[in-house]
């Protein structure tokens, strides 16, 4: 290592992270501390002065871990560093998504992952020694005992785990949520909220309530989150599968993004085509896959979005939702694309549809269970009965 090597860190303002800094300052580095600004509460001005799955989750960090290590790879350089750092541990999900997306954006950058460096490993060997390590060095901290997990927030979402949540039995207590009102506080009157689509994506929301209407998409974004809050929506708790085999629990609140995927997802049910849809849907565990471990910047992740993107033209619309006790429930949409057609649909009307030509329909598509039933039979004569209903 060079004399005052210039690394770029991914720095929190948390316990592990301010450590991490001072060590690499002692270790001889030149540290350049990054901090994004991805929605989260954060009181900056502090921070500067320390120098959101599996059909579940809708992966908030995960997303977010991309947007930092992309900003984290173009400050090196514009300052030539030569270096990348995070916090992140090495049992998580967390240092592959920071370090997948260095190396897809940079090859050569070096990355300095302390909790995977067998000197740091041997000096930190858990919480109470990073905690005596700042209070020898004066690093101010805000780790306490009062909450015993850790918590990532971004504007997508909270997610709290490890520490007391790490029992899978073990029931939140209520001060773990902080972004989303009890159930017993939420209100006992309804919010109906209108969200407009354009090419699927959210582009006016308005509170048929008071009237407030929101089209600028990062407040439109949060005013759904302080909606959601009120009424409790979009708290998640959860087993889930990390990406190098491990399981964990994790708590999550996704109130704006849970309110826009049950919208979204309604208003394709009238204005998306079945197999398109189907074929689509086939994409999402490999997409949220790829999301989850770190692979944004993937030859197969330009694949799917390329073809989600097509997915989406004409997704247009307006869905009418009920937030209420916890629940996101769409209670009626109009569509100017809609594929929906009523008098088709109606079990009152002919509406041009022969009924009779359903006969042909059926027995075609019968006609290969015909043949299977057939097959059984030829088979054991006299026992294929009793095999097929024991599976």
């Amino acid at each position: 290592m060079t004399s005052r090597e210039k690394v770029v860190l991914a720095y929190s303002g948390g316990l592990d992270t301010s450590v991490i800094l001072k060590w690499l300052i002692n270790e001889g580095y030149d540290v350049i501390c990054f901090v994004g600004n991805v929605g989260q509460k954060e009181d900056f001005d502090a921070v500067e002065n320390n120098a959101l799955y599996e059909g579940r989750y809708l992966l908030g960090t995960a997303l977010a871990r991309p947007v930092l290590a992309r900003s984290q790879i173009e400050i090196a350089a514009q300052t030539g560093a030569t270096a990348v750092s995070h916090g992140s541990t090495g049992k998580g999900n967390d240092q592959v998504r920071f370090e997948l997306t260095y190396y897809a954006l940079n090859p050569d950058i070096e990355v300095i992952s302390p909790w995977k460096d067998r000197q740091f490993l041997d000096q930190f060997k858990g919480r109470q020694d990073l905690l005596d390590y700042a209070e020898e060095w004066d690093i101010p901290v805000t780790a306490s005992k009062k909450r015993p997990f850790s918590e990532d927030e971004n504007l997508m979402h909270i997610s709290h785990e490890a520490g007391i949540l790490e029992d899978p039995g073990h029931r939140p207590e209520e001060s773990v949520f902080s972004h989303t009102k009890a159930l017993k506080e939420t209100p006992d009157e309804e919010a109906l909220v209108e969200i407009t689509f354009a090419n699927g994506l959210p582009v006016k929301v308005v509170n048929l309530n008071d009237g407030t209407e929101k089209t600028d998409p990062l407040e439109l974004f949060i005013y759904l989150n302080e909606l959601g809050s009120e009424h409790s929506v979009g708290r998640l708790d959860m087993v889930e599968n990390r990406f190098i085999g491990i399981k964990s629990r994790g708590v999550y609140e996704t109130p704006a993004g849970t309110i826009l995927w049950a919208a979204h997802r309604d208003l394709e049910g009238i204005a998306m085509d079945k197999e398109v849809m189907h074929l689509r849907d086939s994409l999402i565990p490999k997409f949220s896959e790829l999301i989850y471990n770190g692979l944004w910047f993937s030859p197969e992740m330009d694949f799917i979005m390329s073809a989600f993107k097509k997915s989406q033209e004409a997704i247009d619309g307006a869905v009418t939702l009920s937030l209420f006790k916890g629940n996101a429930t769409p209670v009626g949409r109009e569509s100017p694309t809609s594929l929906y057609d009523q008098d088709f649909s109606s079990m009152e009307v002919e509406g041009g549809f022969d009924a009779l030509d359903s006969k042909g329909f059926i027995n075609i598509h019968a006609i290969r269970l015909k043949a299977h039933n057939f097959v059984l039979k030829k088979r054991k004569p006299f026992e294929w009965r009793k095999e097929a209903a024991d599976g």
